[in-house]
């Protein structure tokens, strides 16, 4: 097992919050100190389920100044990525199964003035996004099947993630940041950290606990690192 990083930064999917009142899920994070505001978007065709779309994150952007990371699991994401840049988003990404032409979607980012993301799910070759990885700036790694949050943490994905991270070194990449989503815990952070993660995705760890300030603060306590 690699030496945990001693610097990562956690971001709270809004998918677990209470849609009524983002503003509050806005402020647990400000509060916990959260470095992230995740935002997952789904289009019923991708992955079996219907989330939102840019002006949910138009009406995020004004009430808060932390990095928006738009995880799109939509078909044709090129249809999407300038309303979600024009509404606010710092960060999109894509999924590698969702287009024929990666290049495209990546350079349409880009131009965009957003940070690029690539996604993989659990069951696709890694092979299939490392000829792509030194042109984004963040990996996702699904680990579990995307649709929908408060799903367990899937057996063998701490191994993807390493295998990542090891082409990521080998290969003079180690700016691209690695993150992780679904089924991310208290008790399972510090094994995923150890693996190579450096961005943490967590739904309903956060939002669905009795005490959700507390438990972000938690998860930066894994390695002493605040929020800030």
């Amino acid at each position: 097992m690699r030496k945990m990083t001693t610097e990562f930064k956690l971001a709270p999917s809004i998918l677990s919050a209470d849609f009524s009142d983002l503003g509050s899920a806005l402020k647990i994070c400000d509060e916990g100190g959260a470095h992230w505001i995740h935002v997952d978007v789904m289009d019923n065709q991708f992955v079996p389920n219907l989330t939102i779309g840019p002006p949910v994150v138009r009406s995020l952007r004004p009430r808060t100044k932390k990095f928006i990371d738009v995880h799109m699991m939509v078909v044709h994401p090129e249809e999407l990525v300038e309303p979600f840049a024009r509404a606010g988003a710092d960060n999109i990404t894509f999924h590698i199964e969702a287009t024929d032409d990666p290049d495209e979607i990546i350079k349409l980012i880009r131009s965009c003035g957003c940070k690029v993301g690539i996604s993989i799910k659990p069951q696709t070759s890694l092979n299939d996004i490392y000829p792509f990885l030194d042109k984004v700036d963040i990996v996702l790694v699904m680990s579990v099947e995307p649709g929908f949050g408060g799903q367990g943490y899937l057996p063998g994905s701490n191994e993807r993630i390493s295998a990542i991270k090891k082409f990521l070194s080998d290969n003079c990449l180690d700016r691209v940041l690695i993150e992780v989503d679904g089924g991310i815990k208290l008790h399972n952070a510090k094994e995923v950290l150890s693996a190579g993660a450096d961005v943490l995705v967590a739904g309903s760890e956060v939002f669905r606990s009795p005490e959700p300030i507390k438990t972000i603060q938690e998860f930066y306590q894994l390695s002493n690192v605040n929020g800030n």
